[in-house]
């Protein structure tokens, strides 16, 4: 599976941005898509995903409220809806996805199996 990500940009804080992910090749064992973040000297943290199962959502503590993960028209494709962005959610985002459901699990990063690239947004204060 490879992912394509999009939608990065700069914003002022207080806006709000759209990231779009696009997997191509063998999707069919997909279940669960979500979106990580990676400041500069920090460690990757959790942003949103959302199973395939039954659409549920699940959000970062940080982004629950302002963010809202989606699926797309498209199959497997996924959104991320990012409002009243702040200073600190400045980060490089990557779209990930894994054949693993488990609600345990589909907040950590180790359970996903493919990985985008990366597209960055920054957020000026």
């Amino acid at each position: 599976v490879q992912l394509q990500a999009s939608g990065g940009g700069l914003v002022q804080a207080g806006g709000s941005l759209r990231l779009s992910c696009s997997p191509s090749g063998h999707t069919d064992g997909t279940y669960t898509m979500g979106w990580f973040r990676q400041a500069p000297g920090k460690e990757r943290e959790f942003v949103a995903s959302i199973r395939w199962l039954d659409d549920n959502e699940y959000y970062g503590e940080s982004v629950k409220g302002r963010f809202t993960i989606s699926r797309g028209n498209e199959k497997n494709t996924v959104s991320l809806q990012m409002n009243s962005l702040k200073f600190e959610d400045t980060a490089i985002y990557s779209c990930s996805a894994t054949s693993v459901s488990a609600e345990i699990l589909v907040r950590q990063a180790s359970s996903y199996e493919y990985w985008g690239q990366g597209t960055l947004v920054t957020v000026s204060s």
